[in-house]
């Protein structure tokens, strides 16, 4: 890593194994000498301390799409490559990517379902998964708990709660995880083409799931969402598409490496008992599993003495934000009794996480539950971080629960 205070910029390859595994010695080196910087890998400008990813994060001068506010050739940008149209065509339909006021209009309907009171009924259903995954996990001497218990969580409720099969739950993980790959740091064709052709495939199957809801509607989110789509337009069968995608997606994955994050920092401090809301939020402050979240901005503007054109990408960092010293005492140290605990590991403002309710009940009953019933639970194997930045979670956790 070089850092040049002159030109406020940092050479740091977001792929190099020592940063892969340990980024926040990284933040920790940069912040004092450049808390804003040109990340050359990305070509565009970083915000570390926790004021200004708190702020940026809520300012309607920066957006998560342009295009509505700006012509390609007044940005200067080319046409998107032919490979890509069916993901970029795909993508123009996703809540995350949108603002307002489509974005209030898609938001306004999902949301529903995601209220913490209607959250809270779904209790029963993941204590009792949990409990079931838990009776496997006892069965054999070591296991990777990615896979055999913070992976099929998330998944299986999601699906349940769309109103999907659970036996698709291994076809969408491998899906999603081609779909997700676009916004990582090891992009190039090959996984451009894989991400086009997940897309393909589960727009395909969705739309085939909503015809049979069509025909025979439940008691399930999908079923919701058509029958909005069917009150006055409000919601296109594109946007549908891409709507339910986009919750299964974003059902699981940050959810998943957040869990096995937050196990794992949990067992290497030896904290086994106890484990209450205090313990959850301070994992995902401490081991944030989305790192870098970027804006647009829409307009020329300044920002703390620097100067932004319209159409500028920003990058958030919510890792380095969540281990601020300027907001956080001790930053670098689990404090299980952090009160107030603002970290941003959901985001902030209009794109806060809408699955936020759900994710917290997921991880306030799974984590107590796993050391409650598996009080001799313990790491078999050093885990390793997945080379996949700006995500950031684990490769596997290798853990026994044997005496």
């Amino acid at each position: 890593m070089r850092i040049s205070t002159n030109t406020r910029s940092v050479d740091l390859d977001p792929r190099d194994p020592q940063f892969v595994q340990d980024p926040y010695a990284a933040y920790e080196t940069i912040r004092p000498q450049c808390p804003a910087f040109k990340w050359e890998q990305y070509g565009h400008w970083c915000f570390l301390a926790h004021d200004d990813v708190n702020a940026l994060l809520r300012d309607r001068r920066f957006g998560r799409q342009i295009l509505h506010v700006a012509s390609r050739e007044e940005l200067g940008w080319p046409e998107p490559a032919g490979h890509l149209k069916v993901f970029t065509e795909h993508e123009q339909h996703s809540l995350l990517e949108l603002e307002p006021p489509v974005h209030t209009r898609l938001r306004g309907l999902i949301s529903r379902a995601f209220l913490s009171r209607q959250v809270e009924r779904l209790r029963p259903r993941i204590t009792s998964l949990c409990n079931e995954l838990i009776d496997d996990i006892e069965s054999h001497d070591e296991v990777d708990l990615l896979t055999a218990y913070a992976t099929p969580i998330p998944i299986i409720i999601i699906c349940e709660l769309l109103g999907a099969p659970v036996a698709m739950g291994e076809q969408f993980l491998a899906w999603s995880h081609d779909h997700v790959a676009m916004y990582m740091a090891r992009r190039d064709r090959a996984v451009e083409d894989k991400a086009v052709a997940a897309v393909t495939a589960f727009s395909d199957y969705m739309r085939s799931l909503i015809r049979q809801r069509r025909g025979q509607p439940g008691d399930d989110l999908l079923s919701a969402l058509i029958r909005a789509e069917s009150e006055d337009g409000k919601l296109s069968e594109d946007e549908l598409v891409t709507t339910a995608i986009l919750i299964l997606n974003a059902g699981h994955e940050a959810t998943v490496h957040a869990m096995g994050n937050g196990i794992k920092t949990l067992l290497e401090r030896g904290i086994t008992t106890g484990i209450g809301a205090g313990h959850i939020e301070e994992t995902m402050r401490f081991d944030a599993p989305l790192h870098m979240f970027t804006r647009y901005a829409l307009e020329d503007l300044e920002w703390n003495g620097l100067r932004l054109r319209k159409g500028e990408i920003v990058g958030l960092m919510l890792g380095a934000a969540n281990r601020d010293p300027a907001r956080f005492a001790d930053a670098a140290s689990f404090q299980a009794a952090r009160d107030p605990n603002p970290h941003v590991s959901f985001g902030a403002g209009i794109h806060f996480c809408i699955g936020a309710p759900l994710a917290r009940l997921e991880m306030e009953v799974a984590m107590p539950l796993l050391f409650a019933r598996l009080p001799h639970l313990k790491m078999t194997k050093a885990p390793r971080y997945r080379d996949a930045y700006h995500f950031h979670g684990l490769e596997e956790l290798r853990v026994s629960a044997q005496r």
